[in-house]
């Protein structure tokens, strides 16, 4: 169906007549014209003319045939549909062309001879640091280029060409500075007479950097430059140019990168530039047939158009510099015209034979213009089935958002504000309780948290010694990403893993002689004592900085259930779309409340590990008599040069002396070893790190329980219990004091009638795409149950028949008209009268 609108909307003549040389008007200036072009256009006057056999017979107006467009109502409805997606930001995929190229491999210079005028930086190195998108319209109306630039400050503005230059080249000079490459594009729409109805974008050259360390900011520049071409290559709408400076075509430079992306070339057009400097390189006509028609084994069968496209694009700049080649942008165009023809003539000589058609459609930036602009036209025409829906759900879309904003502007009454402030509000809180219960309605991907990304953003748990803690094996659910209850559940069993296997630090000898003193009464040593000083001190420096961060590891977990509430509720329609000040007042009590009861429960943590530490309870923090006396029989009581008594005092100590060792060991040599002597034994130290380390563990035990009721109880369910009736009762409040201060009413009218002006806007423009998209679309139906042949007038041929229709009505017309002038009313005779109106009929 695509093919039948392209064949009734062609012209009867060709719409790309064969550029001439003899056909131009203008005489090339020996002095102005590119070498290049001159030396092969003098080799070809001395060659054996070959006659084409596709030759146009309109030469006449070649250059103009060359840069001429059609289809006017399609590119009118397609560039609105530009339009409409750019100013309201619809996702509307249309087709367009990628220029992906390695440095100084002509892609700039390729897109102006398209396009009929230059307008960048061409040269050497990378001139193009920003991907350039060009919108171009044919205008017949347009004898020069009419450009425009479209900014985020200034939206869309109207420069002349050399305002576009200047503007291009500051801020490719500005990015070479600064080393850097910009991912943001320039977008310029254009209209001209000899321009094409293309989409084309112009990307940075791909980078060939050498290896080694001194040309380590070129490998970063190339590394920036590739990934951005590969982000705009995943566009499954773009169609590919893959240009190739090679006259190898098992050398794959660009189609390497290309091809990952589109492994078979099925939406990729490989080019091969710089034609005119490759022939000379071939000694054989054999070599020139490889190259135009390189086997399957060397190029994808499935690329786009079969084969590659050959082009040469003449050297030199357009202007009245000295250096200027070209007076003008028609001396440009001619060129190029020129430079086209000479490619042909040379290879007809090589090949010594004319071309065949379908070589001759792959010679030439005319073909290539020719290639492309005929498959937008069928990509066009495949799209439009599929946007007249598409442009139908718009309009609806457009016109209920439309029919709520004039609801909203119908309810800035107080007391309706008032109530959808309540119903939000209902709403708002029912969401926070499923999220703590747990739901799907969220996409993980874009709310859920991986553990290491909780770390990151709400903080890890850092030891005494300043490192991270290990994440503990045995922990579930690591790696899934969670918000919510789970997400609050997972780090309270990290908590209590982690923090429920911490050890007490190392004793040193210092600390435990220290920790001995001097009692108020005797002089003697109490190692109990001792032990019971260490272990509180220890426990005391290691647990408190985990209660903070584990409070504010909780209260990060609750605020990101904010935004999630909030998508949940638009999600529901049930968002209050336009009172900005109302929601940061929902949010701004959310989050007072959040970082309240953190502040609390940290307090009441902190109030019992201070009990825990402040007085030693032997039952609490050793767990039981038997766990004491197992931990003691640990300590190695025989150690290598040990005295007797040492020993004795190891075994009183754990229990284990029997009546008999007590009858061997005096009492007093037991209270030398224990009470009197302040030489700290390798007996005694054992003695005191094991008990060190019994209460620490007591301590951490008890810690770790109380801190994980505390946190349930006096933060988790305050969100649950309190946070509701304190919500009501300052949203309550805030509404006697003044309403205007909780929802903006005239911020939110000025706000609504802004937007009610826009929607109005957008839906005039949907409506009149979609008129010129059914048109579009019921002509195609139309000719799809003609079914026509491949004999079916052009549209031109039906406009003359229906002119020729027309005109003999026209003379019906007016024969019938000196009828009736000359029928007598007052002739009463019936056989006249009948013989008039037969001849009326």
């Amino acid at each position: 169906m695509a093919e039948r609108w392209l064949q009734m909307q062609a012209s009867s003549n060709s719409r790309y007549p064969r550029a001439s040389h003899e056909s131009y008007h203008v005489e090339l200036d020996e002095h102005r014209t590119p070498p290049s072009v001159r030396r092969t256009a003098n080799k070809r006057q001395s060659m054996p003319t070959i006659v084409q056999s596709d030759t146009s017979p309109d030469r006449s107006t070649a250059t103009q045939g060359m840069f001429r467009a059609g289809n006017e109502r399609l590119y009118e409805a397609y560039n609105d549909l530009h339009s409409l997606a750019q100013d309201f930001e619809k996702p509307f995929d249309a087709p367009a062309i990628l220029v992906v190229g390695h440095q100084t491999d002509g892609k700039s210079a390729l897109v102006e001879a398209l396009m009929g005028f230059q307008f960048n930086h061409v040269g050497g190195g990378t001139k193009t640091r920003r991907p350039i998108t060009l919108h171009m319209k044919y205008n017949a109306a347009c004898v020069q280029p009419n450009c425009f630039l479209i900014t985020e400050d200034y939206g869309e503005q109207e420069v002349t060409l050399e305002e576009l230059q200047d503007y291009i080249e500051s801020e490719n000079a500005r990015l070479e500075r600064e080393q850097q490459f910009w991912a943001k594009e320039i977008v310029v729409k254009i209209e001209y007479k000899f321009c094409p109805n293309l989409t084309i974008i112009d990307t940075p050259g791909l980078i060939s950097a050498a290896p080694g360390r001194r040309n380590s900011i070129m490998q970063n520049s190339a590394k920036q430059v590739e990934g951005m071409v590969r982000m705009k290559m995943e566009q499954r709408e773009y169609i590919i140019l893959c240009l190739e400076d090679t006259n190898d075509w098992s050398n794959a430079t660009t189609r390497r990168l290309v091809m990952q992306t589109d492994p078979h070339l099925s939406r990729t057009v490989v080019v091969s530039t710089k034609l005119d400097t490759r022939l000379p390189q071939f000694a054989r006509g054999s070599d020139v047939e490889m190259f135009l028609r390189p086997p399957g084994r060397l190029l994808e069968p499935g690329m786009l158009g079969g084969c590659p496209f050959f082009t040469s694009v003449p050297s030199g700049r357009v202007g009245n510099a000295k250096d200027a080649i070209f007076r003008s942008n028609d001396h440009f165009r001619q060129a190029v015209a020129e430079r086209e023809e000479c490619d042909v003539a040379e290879l007809q000589h090589r090949l010594d034979r004319s071309l065949e058609k379908a070589e001759r459609a792959r010679i030439g930036v005319g073909q290539l213009r020719r290639f492309l602009e005929q498959l937008l036209q069928r990509r066009y025409l495949e799209n439009v089935p599929a946007i007249v829906p598409l442009l139908e759900k718009e309009y609806r879309n457009a016109a209920a958002r439309l029919e709520s904003t004039q609801e909203e502007l119908n309810d800035l009454h107080p007391d309706k504000l008032k109530e959808k402030g309540r119903t939000f509000r209902e709403a708002f809180l029912a969401k926070l309780g499923l999220l703590l219960r747990g739901t799907v309605a969220a996409p993980p991907e874009r709310y859920g948290e991986t553990l290491a990304d909780e770390h990151i953003r709400g903080g890890a748990f850092v030891g005494p010694d300043g490192k991270t803690l290990p994440v503990p094996e045995n922990l579930p659910n690591a790696h899934m990403r969670l918000f919510g209850g789970a997400q609050y559940h997972r780090a309270m069993a990290e908590f209590r893993n982690g923090i429920g296997q911490l050890t007490c630090p190392d004793i040193s000898r210092e600390e435990i002689v220290n920790a001995c003193g001097i009692d108020d009464f005797h002089d003697g040593v109490n190692y109990t004592r001792t032990a019971c000083v260490i272990a509180v001190s220890k426990a005391r420096d290691v647990f408190e900085p985990f209660l903070h961060q584990l409070g504010y590891r909780f209260a990060h977990i609750l605020r990101r259930m904010l935004p999630i509430a909030m998508y949940l509720l638009q999600r529901d329609s049930q968002f209050l779309n336009g009172h900005d000040l109302f929601l940061k007042r929902v949010g701004a009590s959310y989050h007072a409340f959040i970082e309240e009861a953190e502040k609390v429960c940290r307090g009441k943590c902190q109030e019992d590990l201070q009990s825990t530490t402040r007085y030693v309870t032997w039952s609490l923090h050793t767990k039981s008599r038997s766990s004491l006396k197992a931990m003691l029989s640990k300590v190695n009581t025989t150690p290598e040069g040990s005295s007797q008594p040492q020993k004795a005092a190891a075994k009183a100590a754990a229990g284990t002396l029997t009546p008999a060792a007590g009858q061997d060991n005096s009492v007093m040599d037991v209270l030398e070893n224990t009470l009197w002597n302040r030489q700290l034994g390798v007996m005694s130290e054992e003695i005191v790190a094991a008990l060190v380390c019994q209460i620490f563990e007591g301590i951490r035990d008890h810690v770790v329980q109380a801190v994980e009721l505390k946190f349930n109880c006096f933060f988790l369910m305050p969100v649950v219990d309190s946070f509701p009736t304190r919500l009501r009762e300052e949203l309550e409040s805030a509404y006697d004091d003044d309403i205007d201060e909780v929802f903006d009413v005239t911020a939110v009218r000025n706000a609504l009638e802004s937007r009610l002006k826009a929607l109005e806007s957008e839906l005039h423009q949907v409506e009149r795409l979609q008129r010129k998209f059914a048109t579009i679309h019921s002509t195609l139906a139309q000719q799809q149950n003609n079914k026509p042949g491949p004999d079916t007038p052009r549209m031109s041929s039906l406009a003359h028949m229906h002119a020729e229709n027309i005109s003999k009505v026209s003379q019906a017309a007016s024969k019938l008209a000196k009828k009736v002038d000359s029928l007598d009313v007052r002739d009463s005779n019936p056989k006249s009268a009948r013989a008039v109106l037969s001849s009326i009929q």
